[in-house]
């Protein structure tokens, strides 16, 4: 490919999860993957505490909006090479369909937006989907991109929160 390979991180309200994705791929990719994310129906604004977990980290988080996927369905809009989706349908969140997406997987996880209770439960709940999506990043990072195919994207997607060993 002559241009980094471009992937959309797709989920409901895009705050949380699909931004910590976009954010920990551009981090950890360095520029030969741009990832990008969009929800069906965007919140408005990233999580604040999406944010100050990135920024704890020391990612990057100027840019980082929360936006309608219909962003980048529009003709001008950059050409995806892979469409990920974050949501979790174990809790029947429905997952947004990207129409005509090359290659597409899906890595569903907890939403840590929708956690209620105290600050500690609500921090756990982040740094789980941040851990979680990390291992998956690094992944996907090691692979070549000759041989992404659903099924093993899939299996990524499948990876858990705890490191082995």
């Amino acid at each position: 490919m002559n241009h980094p390979i471009n992937i959309l991180f797709l989920c409901t309200g895009n705050s949380a999860r699909s931004i910590l994705a976009e954010a920990l791929l551009n981090h950890k990719a360095r520029g030969q993957m741009r990832g990008y994310s969009a929800g069906s129906d965007p919140a408005g604004t990233p999580n604040p505490h999406a944010l100050a977990l990135l920024q704890d980290h020391g990612i990057d988080t100027a840019g980082l909006s929360s936006k309608s996927w219909d962003d980048f369905a529009a003709p001008d809009a950059a050409k995806m090479d892979l469409v990920i989706t974050v949501c979790d349908a174990a809790a029947n969140e429905p997952c947004p369909y990207w129409p005509g997406a090359p290659l597409s997987a899906h890595w569903g996880l907890p939403d840590p937006a929708a956690i209620k209770g105290n600050s500690a439960a609500i921090q756990a709940g982040f740094a789980d989907a941040f851990a979680i999506l990390e291992r998956r990043i690094d992944a996907l990072l090691a692979l070549e991109s000759d041989a992404w195919n659903a099924d093993t994207l899939n299996r990524i997607g499948a990876m858990g929160a705890k490191p082995e060993g």
